[in-house]
């Protein structure tokens, strides 16, 4: 339960997050399209707004390549959609190895060689490009990129004449690469459905447009390479000169190279300015397609090496099982589940001058529901917050210990179960009807990512793993609603349940996960059943103190957001918190051949990531 009570709004958000930044969200209405809910009810929930959501960090790692945040560009528009492919791309095992410069010699060579032919059909797109442009500042700008081109090139002779080979001649293109730039050829062609040819180009106008294209198909190239510059040149130790790639990380992430990057999205920005909504759309796919091949570009490359990613290719399904553990309540979604079922109660009860039917569940009026919602919801946050401070009364451990951990948060669990007791004494969850609960779940906003992410992971068979949801939420039905809507009827949800009589929640609970303690013991419980059958993979995704003690068994334990509570109590006890980008480097590093992958549990250890994007691509891959 975590209420909060703003105006006579019904608000749901975590009450250890005070630091965060809010927005409010459209209003539930569109929950309840169809039966179940009356006329007067849905005019209801138009007074109604839904509940602040967390914002969400703009890139990984912070960084964005460069790019200002304040931007509103088209182009910016577009990486920021696409933020999940640019993920992938960070996160493939050719990047993790080149950044922890531990890469295969012989990779790098290679990717040097397609490199080399990918750059020069790079050139040549700019060169039509040019001839395309009607404005001379554009002309400009565009031989200037090719120029840049040019002493990109340069660089990789570096590497060829320090290699004393004439890669370029010895590697043959592989498919990837032939993929990759005869879509940028063709584009830059004019060879786009439903666009003229060069040749054929009848007006300035046409031929600006075909230049837009063209941008459009570079851009995000020059903006990937600038953003993975950046970030690995942050892993860099100032005085760290030994690094194998250090001159390629320099370059990329180079002033003259990020203003490069810029230069082209501005370019793509000025010479979208005329199009129309359909023409648009047609360099939102051009991005979007290049993107995907440069993923491809760094995954076709040849890697005989052992790598810590993705770590569904370490894990042997004959052998392990890979048991992914998930928080649901902002963790999944981006609002909380008693969020969802206040509006509904609120929405749904009578009003105080209605009468109720004999056979009816008793209910308060609408009125009388808001208030006591209210009054729980000051009460819950009041005491919560004293809670951790109690916690964190006691005195700060020096290296991380469990079971001090563990003890202190027996004092939240007491407190959670309260809480509950409290909502259950007060009667606001009797008269919820089952089909409402459903509807609603089925229309919860989850996370993006999250739902793609499970679906992989559900669907392929040869990963021998499975999906189990542990959460506080009070109604598992509202979970598996929210997840069958996306096809997932198979996940193993562990929540508490409501009471029903005929569809109608009596306001009962079934109490089966209601705090930290029991978080972790049904964890424990669920590992126990499996391993009669196969040694186990734990990853277990989280966001708030009540995901401590699982975050911390499990294998590897991912933080989803940045809870202040959470990282308050974590610290106190001696936790330590890694960006997982660069923890995965740090491992690459230490890899040796032959070892395991080395992930323990009760490491003290946590992995931060800002989006499902990250864990999709260090579990699962592009």
């Amino acid at each position: 339960m975590r209420l909060l009570l703003d105006r006579n709004i019904v608000r749901i958000i975590r009450p250890c997050s005070p630091s965060c930044s809010l927005r409010f969200r459209p209003s539930l209405r569109s929950l309840f399209t169809a039966g179940g809910i009356s006329d007067r009810d849905r005019r209801a929930l138009s007074t109604l707004t839904t509940m602040a959501t967390i914002s969400k960090p703009s890139a990984v790692g912070g960084g964005g390549g460069g790019v200002a945040d304040n931007a509103e560009g088209m182009a910016r528009r577009f990486w920021i959609k696409f933020r999940k492919e640019w993920t992938m791309a960070l996160y493939t095992p050719f990047v993790v190895c080149l950044a922890a410069g531990n890469l295969n010699l012989n990779t790098f060579r290679h990717y040097i060689a397609q490199d080399v032919h990918f750059l020069k059909a790079f050139a040549q797109a700019y060169d039509l490009a040019e001839e395309c442009a009607d404005d001379d500042d554009a002309k400009v700008a565009i031989s200037q990129l090719r120029k840049d081109v040019l002493e990109e090139l340069k660089m990789h002779d570096y590497f060829v004449q320090e290699w004393g080979s004439d890669l370029v001649k010895e590697s043959a293109l592989n498919a990837a690469t032939v993929r990759y730039t005869d879509f940028l050829l063709a584009t830059a062609s004019g060879k786009i459905e439903g666009v003229k040819g060069p040749g054929k180009l009848a007006t300035p106008f046409e031929k600006t447009k075909l230049a837009a294209y063209t941008l459009g198909a570079m851009t995000p190239c020059m903006r990937l390479y600038a953003f993975i510059g950046k970030e690995l040149q942050a892993l860099l130790n100032s005085n760290n000169g030994s690094h194998l790639y250090k001159k390629w990380i320099d370059n990329y992430s180079s002033e003259s190279f990020q203003a490069s990057a810029l230069q082209t999205e501005d370019l793509l920005d000025k010479l979208s300015v005329p199009l129309t909504g359909e023409e648009l759309d047609v360099i939102e796919k051009l991005y979007h397609q290049a993107m995907k091949l440069e993923i491809d570009f760094f995954c076709a490359q040849p890697l005989d090496q052992q790598t810590v990613v993705p770590l569904s290719k370490g894990h042997n399904p004959s052998e392990h099982r890979l048991m992914i553990f998930s928080d649901f309540d902002l963790t999944c979604t981006v609002v909380d589940s008693s969020a969802i079922l206040a509006e509904i109660a609120i929405v749904t009860a009578p009003k105080s001058d209605q009468g109720q039917a004999e056979n009816q569940i008793v209910r308060m009026s609408s009125a009388d529901l808001r208030n006591t919602w209210g009054v729980l919801s000051r009460q819950y946050t009041e005491e919560y917050e004293q809670c951790i401070e109690s916690i964190l009364l006691s005195d700060k451990v020096e290296k991380f210990d469990y079971e001090a951990l563990r003890k202190a948060l027996q004092q939240l669990s007491d407190f959670e179960k309260r809480a509950n007791a409290r909502v259950i004494e007060s009667g606001v969850l009797k008269g919820l009807n089952l089909e409402d609960i459903k509807r609603a779940g089925g229309r919860l906003i989850l996370h993006d990512g999250c739902v793609g992410f499970f679906e992989s992971i559900i669907k392929n068979e040869n990963l021998n793993a499975n999906v189990h949801v542990l959460s506080y939420c009070w109604c598992g039905d509202l979970i598996r609603s929210a997840f069958s809507s996306g096809g997932l009827n198979v996940l193993n949800v562990h929540s508490n349940e409501f009471v029903y009589a005929s569809s109608i929640s009596t306001g009962e609970i079934v109490k089966k996960v209601e705090s930290p303690i029991d978080k972790v013991q049904a964890f424990s419980d669920i590992l126990k059943s499996c391993r009669s059958e196969k040694k186990s993979l734990t990853v277990y995704i989280g966001d708030s103190v009540g995901d401590l003690l699982c975050l911390l068994e499990a294998d590897v334990g991912i933080i989803l957001g940045s809870s202040r509570s959470l990282r308050r109590v974590a610290s106190h006890f001696g936790i330590s918190f890694v960006p997982l980008f660069p923890g995965l480097v740090k491992k690459q590093k230490e890899f040796v051949e032959g070892r395991s992958h080395g992930w323990n549990g009760l490491s003290g250890v946590l992995y931060t990531v800002s989006s499902w994007a990250e864990v999709h691509a260090f579990i699962l891959g592009p």
